[in-house]
């Protein structure tokens, strides 16, 4: 086995998927930016949410807007629904996994809010049950998936905006969704503190 030849094409694999899915994707993270925007001057919040990875993507998203990204400016309302242990387990247990983020859309979410629902493969049932919790209290969706969208997709309608990675490998999914989040983050600071020199 030759690992650095390995490693070598996890890189390039790697660039190689963010590459194709730059054409695809800069026009919906560009959407999906001004729609963000337009929320948080109007004094809405992002709720995101996602499981595992996603879960990390979430949190770290949240964090990029509440601390800040790479510009000092005012903390913007964004909340990672993964992180609150406690309604976490008492909503899984009293209820269902499936519900564990749709509780807290339905608690915290308010129209001109925005939800950003992160799944990788787009079949995450408790994503999927956000999903419709958002739509019921008025929040706008931004839904960031891969293998095509998957149950997601066709729950989504006008004016959701749908970042759907074009690749079926988990890894690459990932790794794109990270790339996305930091120009969802860039374009928010861009759009609010005008381009930096």
């Amino acid at each position: 086995m030759n690992l650095l030849a390995r490693i070598s094409r996890q890189f390039e694999d790697s660039a190689q998927a963010k590459l194709a899915a730059m054409e695809v994707l800069a026009a919906p993270i560009a959407e999906a930016v001004e729609a963000m925007v337009a929320s948080l001057v109007a004094g809405g919040r992002i709720l995101a949410c996602g499981n595992g990875g996603s879960a990390a993507d979430a949190q770290h998203f949240a964090a990029e807007l509440v601390n800040r990204f790479e510009r000092e400016r005012p903390p913007l309302a964004a909340i990672a629904l993964t992180t609150d242990t406690s309604a976490l387990t008492s909503i899984a247990n009293d209820y269902a996994y499936e519900q564990v983020f749709a509780r807290q859309v339905r608690a915290l979410g308010q129209p001109g809010d925005i939800l950003l629902a992160i799944s990788t493969s787009g079949n995450s049932p408790n994503v999927a049950e956000a999903l419709r919790a958002a739509r019921e209290r008025e929040l706008r969706v931004v839904a960031l998936t891969g293998k095509g969208g998957g149950a997601l997709a066709p729950l989504l309608a006008e004016p959701d905006v749908h970042i759907c990675v074009p690749s079926a490998r988990t890894p690459r999914i990932q790794e794109v969704h990270l790339l996305v989040l930091h120009c969802l983050c860039d374009g928010i600071d861009c759009l609010l503190l005008g381009e930096d020199a």
